[in-house]
């Protein structure tokens, strides 16, 4: 395949969640640019299909594994598996995640463990045993799929922010820990993203004019936005970038300002402010 920009040909990539609608959107553009898939969830047959998919459209080496992340053993033999397979491992791009809802008055510990286990205990058992692939080949990219709401609190979603919170630190340690045998790791933080976990806030129009309203593009995310990001920070293009919380949010952070009302709207009494005055 033609060199491109990213230079991601024949590279080999684990993407985890890869059935989810983040993690095909990934995948499909890893496949495109010529990168080697080892695509991972938990229905093996689904998995395998969507890597025969991939292999007939793009001609690039893609196979399917089935693996529960918060299961030590699964992904020990996850990691060999990949290994012997492919002989290395480039990149890992962790996508898996859940989104529950509840005040934390009414917050089932249960519940709050489930969320833990997936968004951040399967995170750290990936990310450590394709780890040791890596520091041993003294190479390696990571992208983990962290939120916004790691940073400020989406409320009333139980466990889910101080989850993400959580990959967010355990990104950033691994940069600190492993930086120095050539292993990179970074977050791309969306918002505001119609993904498999918030197309049903999108079903009402208000939300979504909302939602679009709060951003300084004016428009709502889409995966590809965060798919641009993933592939950049897995590219050797972002070499001297590690411990990095990418934000992918349409220029949210910068529009608390714009949200405080003022009379007759803040453009118009910007605009009135400057009329002569009587």
């Amino acid at each position: 395949m033609e060199k491109t920009w990213l230079d991601l040909a024949g590279d080999v990539v684990v993407i985890t969640g890869a059935l989810g609608g983040m993690g095909r959107k990934i995948a499909n553009d890893f496949a495109e640019q010529g990168a080697k898939l080892a695509l991972v969830d938990l229905n093996e047959e689904a998995t395998q299909s969507y890597a025969k998919e991939l292999n007939n459209t793009y001609g690039v080496e893609a196979k399917g594994y089935a693996c529960n992340s918060t299961v030590e053993e699964q992904v020990d033999a996850l990691a060999k598996a990949v290994k012997a397979d492919f002989g290395r491992i480039d990149v890992l791009v962790q996508t898996a995640a859940i989104l529950t809802f509840s005040p934390l008055e009414d917050l089932a510990l249960d519940e709050w463990k489930r969320t833990i286990d997936v968004n951040l205990t399967g995170y750290f058992l990936v990310s450590q045993r394709i780890g040791r692939v890596m520091i041993e080949q003294q190479s390696g990219r990571m992208v983990h799929i962290s939120t916004i709401a790691s940073i400020a609190p989406e409320t009333y979603s139980g466990a889910y922010s101080p989850s993400k919170a959580g990959v967010n630190m355990l990104s950033k340690m691994i940069a600190g820990e492993w930086g120095q045998y050539g292993v990179r790791s970074n977050c791309v933080l969306p918002c505001f993203v119609k993904t498999p976990l918030s197309t049903k806030f999108y079903e009402d129009e208000e939300v979504e004019e909302g939602r679009r309203r709060m951003t300084a593009n004016r428009r709502i995310g889409e995966v590809q936005d965060i798919a641009n990001a993933v592939l950049y920070l897995a590219s050797k293009r972002s070499d001297y970038t590690n411990g990095h919380e990418l934000r992918v949010e349409g220029g949210f952070g910068n529009m608390i300002g714009d949200l405080v009302p003022k009379p007759g709207g803040r453009r118009q009494y910007a605009i009135d402010s400057k009329k002569p005055k009587n």
